[in-house]
């Protein structure tokens, strides 16, 4: 029993692998030998600033404006709301990694 659990384990981390190395760009060039790590961390002035915007946004009276400013709101609401995403701590986790953690909280309970 437990062989076979192992075994099933080991096929959804062969099975789940990724593409994650693999790359069209010229391994010659400089942008991928040294891959350089940047925060797009946004200080607390910005945050202020982009929820206030949100806030002004939500409380303007929508029913005078065309349909062309409505959609350039939205626009501008779904940037603000990439910003903030981008800022965040956001952890991805694929299927088959989603996969083999319920598997192992069963198995472990």
């Amino acid at each position: 029993m437990k062989k076979a659990v192992f075994f099933v384990i080991v096929m959804i981390f062969t099975l789940s692998a990724t593409m994650a190395f693999a790359s069209k760009s010229d391994l010659k060039s400089e942008k991928s030998a040294i891959p350089v790590k940047t925060e797009n961390k946004l200080t607390e002035e910005e945050m202020t600033r982009l929820t206030k915007r949100v806030e002004e946004i939500r409380a303007m009276d929508k029913t005078d404006l065309s349909v062309k400013e409505k959609r350039e709101l939205n626009k501008e609401l779904r940037v603000i709301k990439e910003n903030v995403k981008k800022s965040g701590g956001y952890i991805y986790i694929g299927g088959g990694s989603l996969l083999l953690i319920i598997i192992l909280i069963i198995l472990l309970v």
